[in-house]
């Protein structure tokens, strides 16, 4: 009888044993996925379709705050749909981003594992939304890391610049009423506000 009670606790040991075991490797090997995780899949689940927007707090370089959904997510930037202000979108590169708050429920959410993303999302960089800005000839207020602000209509984007011309906001791109024209690198710039949101695939 004694022997049976020794087994038994010995099994029990055991069984516990492995469970903290198991425990540890599922610990050790979620703290791996975590470690692979991008900002764009992060984004990609606050911006999921079937779930309810979260209306989070982007920080920006520039030292902007701005409450907004996630509307769309490519290579290496971010869409906005502003809680506030005029209509529009808002599109900002991801180095431009200095903090994100949000609940912490939906912070958790976004480390959950994600969908694989789209192949053709991670070939959309931020030069080829700009190029659909040009093509719709959207208003623009691009606002710079420095703290400026720019306004006008982007005439062109380039791998790595965009050249905008001047003009007041909300006033259509006319030659009378361009004021003047900048390169603008992209390094340079915190987020742009459009007048029209850019087509996202």
């Amino acid at each position: 009888m004694r022997w049976d009670r020794f087994f038994d606790d010995l099994e029990d040991q055991l069984a516990s044993e492995w469970e903290a075991e198991r425990a540890a490797l599922d610990t050790e090997a979620e703290r791996l996925r975590l470690s692979r995780v991008l900002l764009a899949e992060r984004l990609t689940l606050l911006s999921a379709r079937d779930a309810t927007p979260v209306t989070a707090s982007f920080e920006f370089l520039d030292g902007a705050t701005l409450r907004a959904a996630v509307t769309g997510v490519g290579a290496d930037w971010v869409a906005l749909a502003p809680a506030e202000g005029p209509a529009g979108a808002v599109v900002a590169p991801f180095s431009a981003l200095v903090a994100i708050g949000m609940p912490h429920a939906d912070l958790l959410r976004t480390a959950r594992p994600s969908p694989p993303r789209s192949p053709l999302a991670d070939r959309l960089t931020f030069g080829f939304v700009l190029r659909d800005l040009v093509r719709r000839r959207a208003g623009v207020a691009v606002h710079l890391a420095s703290g400026r602000r720019l306004t006008g209509t982007i005439d062109r984007a380039g791998a790595d610049h965009l050249d905008l011309a001047l003009h007041e906001p909300g006033a259509p791109r006319r030659t009378d009423a361009v004021a003047g024209y900048r390169l603008v690198p992209f390094a340079a710039v915190a987020w742009i506000r459009a007048d029209e949101a850019p087509n996202l695939p």
